[in-house]
């Protein structure tokens, strides 16, 4: 009698079935592991845009520039010419949650091109806000104090989805979330800012401001 070697119609098709199931095992694992690598990625970008925007605000704000109006004869002259310098926090929020206005004089680092520049900007940070999706975006503007070019300047994102951009300002005895110096005649000592990323990660950063000349 001759023996016939071979799988029968059940063993091939419980071999198929563990075959699926293995195959589906190791796709479910792999893009498991692809998706946490990009979301990695995004939270490393992320962090590393935060860290960014934080020491150039923190930079920008030591740089600040106030001069406090003077009386006497030459006052009127003097605060014709010094009005452009301001320092102004604006309390705001945007669907509940903190959405400060930041703006401000700020001495400009040296040039390394011949075009024409003053030292001193304006700089303002905002929030914009996507009432479909309740998204905040800080906003940055920047333009010569001076040098009057006829172009508007153009606002760019520095950071997206956030939950909340806090100014506060302190006095010398408390911290307090508006300042103008219109009314405060002066700088505050220094400035906090706090960003709440994305989950309610809060992130912060102390400024200490020069003294008003």
């Amino acid at each position: 009698m001759r023996s016939n070697k071979g799988f029968t119609l059940i063993e091939l098709l419980i071999a198929l079935v563990l075959l699926v199931i293995l195959a589906g095992a190791l796709y479910g694992t792999y893009f498991s592991v692809v998706a946490a690598r990009e979301k990695g990625g995004i939270r490393m970008e992320e962090r590393r845009e935060l860290s960014t925007t934080l020491g150039k605000l923190h930079d920008e704000l030591a740089s600040a520039f106030y001069k406090t109006p003077v009386s006497g004869t030459d006052a009127a002259t003097t605060t014709a010419k010094t009005q452009r310098y301001h320092f102004v926090v604006e309390d705001r929020d945007s669907f509940g949650k903190p959405a400060s206005l930041l703006q401000f004089t700020a001495l400009t680092p040296p040039r390394i091109d011949p075009s024409p520049a003053s030292d001193l900007m304006v700089v303002r940070y905002s929030v914009r806000e996507k009432e479909e999706d309740q998204i905040l975006t800080l906003v940055r503007e920047a333009r010569d104090l001076y040098l009057d070019t006829g172009v508007a300047s153009v606002p760019y994102p520095v950071m997206e989805r956030l939950e909340g951009f806090l100014v506060e300002c302190w006095d010398g005895g408390k911290w307090v979330k508006t300042w103008d110096t219109a009314l405060n005649n002066r700088l505050p000592n220094k400035v906090r800012i706090t960003v709440t990323a994305k989950g309610g990660e809060l992130f912060s950063t102390i400024a200490t401001l020069r003294k008003t000349p």
